[in-house]
């Protein structure tokens, strides 16, 4: 199925990230100077519904689901919802600036055809288009994005259960390169032409976005993140799986714990970043990215901007909206400002309400 091109305002959306350990809502107004949360909800999953992307407990996040809803305004109907980059094919393609937009579907489906090793029937095809071609200004940089459609109807089906409907499917890394727009300005001036790596450490994914001249240019994810942290604290010092889940978020932890157990953790993800970024850099023919900006509820383990920054030589910040232009009343400030990074992706799918929008 084809979208068409980009027509009139989107309507008003709820961003809900379903991650594996946790699912996050965020509904956004628009400012003079920024976005406002209107709403929010952070409700934990059971453990094991969601695994390697994919729904194995469609009950449990439902009823995680229903939690989040109550917390909604009873007007919030709409949502935008995200999908794991690794189901989703993507590729840049080059066409004519002067195609019609039936001309453009037409080659669309010729090159989704070449891309996709399965039947058109079986998937949903959507694209967009980028800037002007650098070498060649009679063309224009279209991204041509596919996924499996079961894949979708799968949390479009979950929405519905709890009487939300997705009117967009976007892709993680996508949000999370969107969301770029409200912490932005936490960098400095003249980052309009610098090269900015957002991660988003989650709790079995890491997600990358790299943004260039305000477009996400790259997106991928690392199986790796703080559900390991948890397991090594887990089995080095015999505790349950509750027990070192507690540890890790209150610090009550031995003390040696930073040697035994989190600075082997902070290199195996520091590793993890370098990789991808020597990924990125191959791919693109860049020498390096500019700026880390750190998200996701791992984020603030003790020292892993400093140990980036000086590792990498690159600048790395904890991301903070509310640094940026994202505003909320106090008492809502108050409640999120220490965990408000986990939300990149949230508000970055919750930002589609704010973009042109496809009929």
């Amino acid at each position: 199925m084809l979208s068409k091109l980009w027509q009139r305002q989107a309507p008003q959306m709820v961003g809900i990230d379903i991650g594996s350990h946790e699912i996050k809502a965020i509904l956004l107004s628009k400012t003079a100077d920024g976005y406002k949360i209107i709403s929010h909800a952070a409700v934990p999953l059971k453990k094991g519904a969601i695994n390697d992307h994919e729904i194995r407990d469609a009950d449990a996040v439902v009823e995680s689901l229903k939690l989040v809803k109550r917390a909604l305004p009873s007007g919030a109907k709409l949502a935008a919802v995200a999908v794991s980059g690794s189901s989703v094919m993507t590729k840049v393609i080059y066409m004519d600036s002067l195609l019609s937009e039936e001309d453009m579907e037409e080659q669309i489906e010729i090159e989704a055809d070449n891309l996709i090793p399965y039947s058109l029937d079986e998937v949903s095809i959507d694209f967009e288009t980028l800037n002007v071609n650098s070498i060649d200004p009679t063309k224009v940089d279209v991204l041509l994005s596919a996924c499996r459609t079961e894949n979708i109807d799968a949390r479009v089906e979950l929405l519905h259960d709890v009487n939300l409907e997705a009117k967009v499917v976007d892709v993680e890394g996508y949000a999370l390169g969107r969301s770029y727009e409200i912490v932005s300005s936490q960098l400095p001036e003249g980052v309009e032409n610098k090269i900015v790596a957002l991660v988003d450490i989650g709790a079995n994914v890491t997600t990358f976005a790299v943004v260039e001249n305000g477009e996400t240019s790259f997106v991928r994810e690392q199986t790796f993140g703080g559900e390991q942290f948890t397991q090594s604290i887990l089995s080095f010092y015999g505790m349950s799986y509750d027990q070192a889940e507690k540890a890790k978020l209150e610090g009550d932890l031995p003390r040696n714990y930073m040697f035994e157990v989190l600075s082997p953790f902070q290199t195996q993800l520091l590793q993890q970043i370098k990789r991808t970024l020597q990924i990125y850099c191959t791919s693109s023919g860049k020498d390096k990215v500019d700026h880390i900006l750190l998200s996701g509820g791992t984020s603030k383990l003790e020292g892993m901007a400093s140990l980036l920054t000086h590792e990498l030589d690159i600048h790395t910040i904890i991301a903070d909206p509310f640094q940026g232009c994202l505003h909320a009343d106090e008492n809502v400030k108050k409640l999120l400002k220490p965990n408000i990074s986990k939300y990149m992706v949230a508000c970055g799918l919750a930002l589609r309400s704010y973009s042109q929008w496809r009929t």
